[in-house]
């Protein structure tokens, strides 16, 4: 292909539709078809990334290879298309202003007005098509966060508005994300709102060129009609996105719908051959028809809001699916796990994962988890903090350093066997500031974590964390029995931790979620499943015997 094709999808009506799914379906698909696609994210908000949101706020923050701290969807763009995303996938309007803002400091604009129109749109032109720009892709998605009608997306719309008159016609179009509601009372699907939405969105100089419409029962033929005709596109770009069972559904009902095949007549693109979806639909089948279940606590501090730990619930389906188990997710707040509560909360897990996070709160519940499944050969899984609160339940109730604990906890701890890395100690801005992206990690010889991985002798894992096992008491654990499996030989800091004597006990200072997608499940995630079944097996035939 000559030129890159580019393809923006807006949402209206309300937020929450399913924009990522929808974009990551639409690229899954015309990646299956042969067409090298990516996607890529505009959030309106004003924060530079997420990396200094609360989960609570907006859900996980996703991490990058190359060290982006971003929005969740990209981890659903890596998890559809296999394919890693980057800095130049995820824009926010902190980072467009930052830039503008910068130039202005350097004079880079000989002295004029700096404005919205054009200066705050030319940067978001370019980011656009950087990635296009690159040689690398045949077409280029991008999702445009927020809703139509947002007072703070419409720089955005704006610079859509100007690059699809600029890049010329068949070579961008925009999908239009809606809501058809149901109203109950009077027992019909409404179509009003997906014409106002329509309206707002021509009101600012764009003209939607298919309709995706989220409805929670089927959309007659008259309804598609009346979209149509009100909304000013054609009947075959009215498209229907009905209600799933699971996310992966998506683009196989996309296709069914010919959503793939209207975006290629609409950018003159050759119908090659039929999307590929053998892979898929295999992951599809295993995941739906599960010959075992498992369960799974989830120990978290976030664990209202399950968007904080998307990556890992993901994760779990793509192992679940590889093992042909169904994974039931508990979630347990660290918060409500006092020592004299656990049997009753754990009653029933085949493994156990205590997650990521920051800060105190919370905490010595997830010592108390790891305690559970150490001291009842419960398979468990630690990742990052919950790496960092087994080395210090280790210390604490093994070796006997009582008062052992991270001085992000503890600043004054006599025995700080998690401590701040010592090229964070003079750092006051907190954000991007982590040890952040992939890191090499050399993997022990005769380890279960080397057998995990297949044998391989280094991997290279995405990371996000400010604070380190520390490697003045690596001799002691190891001694008493919790030995360093994984080491990063560049900076000589423990990146995996393990308890040979233990059925499955894996802590990782890395996030190994970041990286399972559905063609490639995340082997730590597999390897867990697969342990908490063989746990599962072994206590039903001990309650039979």
């Amino acid at each position: 292909m000559s030129q890159t094709k580019y393809i923006f999808v807006t949402g209206g009506v309300t937020s929450s539709l399913g924009k990522g799914i929808i974009a990551a379906s639409l690229a899954k698909l015309l990646q299956a078809r042969g067409y090298k696609t990516t996607i890529q994210k505009l959030d309106p908000y004003i924060n530079v990334d997420p990396g200094t949101l609360n989960p609570y706020e907006h859900g996980e923050c996703y991490v990058t290879d190359d060290g982006a701290e971003t929005d969740l969807d990209l981890g659903h763009y890596e998890r559809f298309l296999n394919v890693k995303t980057s800095q130049a996938n995820n824009v926010t309007t902190g980072r467009i202003y930052q830039s503008v803002i910068d130039k202005e400091r350097r004079g880079e604009f000989l002295g004029k007005t700096v404005q919205v129109v054009p200066h705050i749109t030319n940067e978001i032109k370019e980011r656009i098509q950087l990635l296009g720009n690159s040689g690398e892709y045949d077409i280029v998605i991008t999702e445009i966060g927020g809703t139509i009608g947002d007072i703070e997306s419409l720089p955005y719309i704006e610079a859509v508005r100007q690059l699809l008159w600029e890049l010329g016609e068949n070579n961008a179009i925009v999908i239009h994300l809606t809501l058809v509601p149901y109203l109950a009372a009077a027992g019909e699907l409404k179509t009003k709102p997906t014409q106002h939405s329509v309206k707002a969105l021509m009101e600012s100089g764009i003209k939607a060129d298919i309709l995706v419409c989220r409805t929670e029962h089927q959309i007659s033929d008259e309804i598609k009609d009346k979209l149509a005709l009100f909304c000013n596109v054609k009947r075959e770009a009215v498209i229907q996105s009905i209600d799933a069972s699971t996310i992966y559904d998506v683009p196989v009902l996309m296709q069914e719908e010919g959503l793939d095949k209207v975006v290629l007549q609409k950018l003159a693109l050759p119908n090659i051959t039929e999307p590929n979806l053998n892979q898929w639909s295999q992951f599809l089948e295993r995941h739906k028809n599960p010959k075992h279940e498992v369960s799974i606590g989830l120990i978290g501090k976030y664990v209202e809001l399950q968007d904080s730990y998307k990556s890992i619930l993901e994760s779990f389906i793509h192992a679940g699916a590889a093992n042909e188990v169904k994974v039931n997710i508990r979630s347990i707040h660290s918060e409500h796990l006092p020592d004299n509560n656990l049997e009753k909360k754990m009653k029933g897990l085949d493994g156990i994962l205590v997650a990521p996070g920051f800060g105190e709160r919370g905490i010595e519940g997830k010592i108390n988890a790891v305690r559970y499944a150490r001291e009842n050969g419960i398979p468990f899984l630690g990742i990052c903090l919950g790496m960092q609160m087994a080395v210090i339940e280790y210390a604490r109730n093994v070796v006997g350093l009582t008062d052992a604990n991270s001085t992000e906890m503890n600043g004054n701890s006599e025995n700080p066997v998690i401590n701040l890395m010592e090229e964070q100690k003079n750092i006051t801005d907190k954000g991007g500031t982590m040890r952040l992206g992939a890191w090499g990690c050399e993997l022990e010889d005769g380890s279960l974590v080397k057998d995990v991985y297949e044998g391989v002798d280094e991997i290279s894992e995405r990371h996000r964390h400010r604070y380190e096992f520390n490697n003045e008491y690596k001799e002691t654990l190891d001694k008493a029995g919790l030995k360093a499996s994984g080491i990063n030989k560049e900076t000589n800091l423990v990146e995996i931790v393990e308890l040979p004597g233990h059925p499955w006990f894996i802590g990782v200072q890395y996030h190994p979620e970041y990286k399972s997608t559905v063609a490639n499940p995340h082997p730590l995630f597999v390897g867990f499943v697969k342990a908490a079944l063989a746990y599962k097996k072994k206590q039903t035939n001990a309650s039979m015997a």
